[in-house]
């Protein structure tokens, strides 16, 4: 198993959250836009289902996903944002509160499997011309680089990865030398 890289460069993120927008397929899309918004790892992401992000009785989105996490077994709560919302309303077509959010074609009762997302996110990458280092778990990692540089403290971080330590924390936000000198180069006292 190789290191798995956040993806840095905001132009390189847009053409990579768009390549399947671009393709109108869907699913896909909203794989990699919940993946960078909910920061989840792959195995709960695919475990979602409809009722997770909808309700069924008031005719709208939830404010929240609700989880236990499979690895973890803690409890997880995450805000549905308005890009996760937007990304949603491509996919719903009077799905079944049942139904999986990232199926198997023509057969919502299944999930696609981890290997299945693992190649829609690889494609993406590739074919956006991103370094080999791209994974499902790129997306977690990207939601904490990119939330650490617009300032969120990396105490909150670590929360919201539920990690037991700084340390991992620290290894998934991919700091790099680069990071380190535009910190000098900001800070003149």
């Amino acid at each position: 198993m190789g290191v798995t890289y956040p993806i840095r460069n905001k132009d390189e993120l847009d053409a990579f959250k768009k390549y399947y927008l671009c393709r109108k397929k869907w699913r896909n899309y909203l794989l990699i836009i919940m993946g960078l918004n909910t920061a989840l790892r792959i195995s709960d992401l695919l475990n979602l289902q409809w009722i997770d992000v909808y309700d069924y009785r008031k005719h709208c989105y939830r404010k929240h996903i609700c989880l236990t996490e499979q690895k973890t077994g803690k409890s997880n709560q995450i805000a549905i944002n308005n890009a996760l919302k937007q990304a949603l309303e491509y996919c719903r077509n009077n799905q079944s509160p049942d139904s999986y959010l990232f199926c198997v074609s023509n057969d919502e009762t299944h999930p696609i499997s981890r290997c299945q997302a693992w190649r829609i996110i690889k494609k993406a990458a590739v074919d956006t011309g991103l370094d080999e280092h791209i994974s499902c778990h790129s997306m977690r990692k990207t939601f904490g680089y990119h939330a650490w540089k617009q300032g969120v403290p990396p105490a909150m971080l670590m929360n919201i990865y539920n990690h037991s330590s700084y340390q991992i924390t620290k290894r998934y936000l991919g700091i790099e030398q680069e990071d380190k000198d535009d910190v000098f180069r900001k800070i003149m006292i």
